[in-house]
């Protein structure tokens, strides 16, 4: 079993390190907000009250932060504390070219590096069920698999240094269009008087079908486990899903690449949180088109 340490404890990174401990492994963690270190105490894992304190005896370092310039600030901060061969894994969301930053850090430390971000929301986290879309050298990827199934069920090694952040951005984008695009033909639906039911049995077995519909449908009834017959609690919160359609957009441009559709589900979601929904699941992105319809 490995000596971790776990930087970033939150809503996410709370549940992910509390499931390497469950694995057997020795888990030291560090977050700034004290709940969040309470929570993963009641976990398991033990609390120190500095990064470079939980990284001192680490064999792998795991970062889940907000940013990329918060990784980027931890890693500066951690690279002179760390051990040699001491492997370095960001699973945060962040810009690409901030995790080929990352990545360089680690290289001029001689340190392995993996970019990780996550698919699965919350409920992933906490059931050990994420996908990990993996950016870094093969040999990186796998010194880091085993980790990474004691927190998820998917490890998919997507190429060099930050490939993972790329494909990342790439399906929430697709995500974020296509929850719009169900949403569309709900309330479609109801103003030509379909119930939710009819037509959730026929899009989901006919070309309609997708994960938005299927697995979360953004209306009460048809899938129970969806966040909508759970008042849109997240899952995975509106203003999350706008911070990935917006890092969607910067690697549009710097690549130029075309996304049209990808700029206005950006623009849709940027709306609903300036109504005050960031916090809601971004399937709730459904009452912001009734709401558009009514005015």
């Amino acid at each position: 079993m490995a000596n971790i340490a776990f930087i970033g404890l939150g809503n996410m990174g709370g549940p992910m390190a509390a499931n390497l401990v469950k694995a057997g492994h020795k888990v030291t963690g560090f977050d700034l907000v004290e709940a969040s270190r309470e929570a993963a105490k009641a976990k398991g894992v033990s609390i120190v009250h500095h990064a470079a304190d939980a990284v001192k005896t680490a064999e792998i370092v795991i970062t889940m932060l907000p940013a990329g310039k918060h990784v980027l600030s931890v890693w500066k901060e951690v690279m002179p504390v760390v051990g040699k061969n001491t492997l370095m894994i960001d699973c945060s969301t962040i810009d690409v070219e901030s995790a080929r930053h990352a990545h360089g850090q680690a290289a001029l430390a001689k340190l392995p590096s993996v970019d990780a971000p996550v698919s699965g929301g919350t409920g992933g986290a906490t059931n050990a069920t994420l996908t990990f879309m993996c950016g870094g050298e093969e040999a990186a990827f796998a010194a880091a698999k085993p980790i990474l199934e004691a927190m998820g069920k998917k490890i998919v090694h997507c190429g060099g240094a930050g490939a993972g952040q790329a494909a990342k951005i790439c399906n929430n984008m697709i995500l974020g269009i296509s929850m719009i695009a169900v949403c569309e033909g709900f309330t479609l639906g109801e103003k030509l008087g379909l119930s939710h039911q009819a037509l959730f049995d026929v899009a989901s077995t006919s070309s309609g079908q997708c994960w938005s519909l299927t697995t979360y449908c953004p209306v009460p009834g048809p899938v129970p486990t969806s966040p909508a017959n759970n008042e849109y609690k997240p899952g995975f919160a509106a203003a999350l899903m706008l911070k990935d359609l917006r890092l969607a957009q910067e690697a549009a441009k710097s690549s130029g690449a075309t996304t049209p559709l990808g700029g206005h589900a950006e623009s849709i979601y940027e709306a609903f949180e300036k109504e005050g929904h960031g916090g809601t699941d971004f399937s709730g992105i459904i009452h912001y088109l009734r709401m558009m319809a009514k005015t």
